[in-house]
């Protein structure tokens, strides 16, 4: 089975990244399978069917529509994707980067509200809220002197399968490398 096809269905999923067309949402819609097994982790998941990992059509959709809307401009490295094809399914996987203009302004104003609403969380302890809220003020401090326009890379995989000879996406990660300890530990 050759790769064009599934090429082809990645160079849309980054035209509707690209344009970010809320109208053109439904559309971009067809490029995932119709199936409740269809699966999407973003990269701030942590628990299955909670936040960014999300599981059948309306939860993938509502995604991407805050992606399009907030995220930022996403390139895939479309060029150096490998693709394995075996059969009627075909694993993806390649790089990326988004990149964001973040205003300084906007960077204390959301602070200030996320340090309100750690303040106002009565399932965190004192403890827990000092933590969270001192974590982000460091990412913050380092972050306020560099340039205001910022990229980060992250990694895509993803499973496409073909069902009545169309390859759609059944299955897809985005995850971002760090450098640091994760923001998440398990206790």
């Amino acid at each position: 089975m050759t790769i064009a096809p599934i090429r082809e269905l990645l160079q849309k999923f980054q035209a509707g990244y690209t344009r970010r067309d809320s109208a053109a949402l439904d559309e971009f819609m067809r490029l995932f399978v119709e199936s409740d097994e269809l699966e999407l982790i973003g990269t701030n998941a942590v628990e299955t069917s909670k936040d960014e990992w999300c599981r059948g059509r309306a939860a993938i959709r509502e995604l991407v529509a805050r992606d399009w809307q907030y995220w930022g401009d996403v390139v895939y490295d479309l060029e150096n994707t490998h693709i394995t094809v075996r059969g009627e399914v075909a694993w993806l996987a390649t790089t990326g980067t988004v990149t964001d203009t973040i205003p300084a302004q906007d960077k204390y104003e959301g602070f200030i509200a996320f340090a309100a609403d750690v303040l106002k969380d009565e399932t965190r302890n004192t403890r827990d809220k000092m933590l969270e809220i001192l974590r982000l003020g460091n990412d913050l401090a380092l972050s306020l002197p560099l340039n205001e326009t910022c990229t980060w890379p992250f990694r895509w995989t993803a499973v496409a399968v073909c069902q009545q000879g169309e390859w759609r996406f059944h299955q897809m990660q985005f995850s971002f490398a760090t450098t640091r300890a994760p923001d998440i530990r398990i206790q």
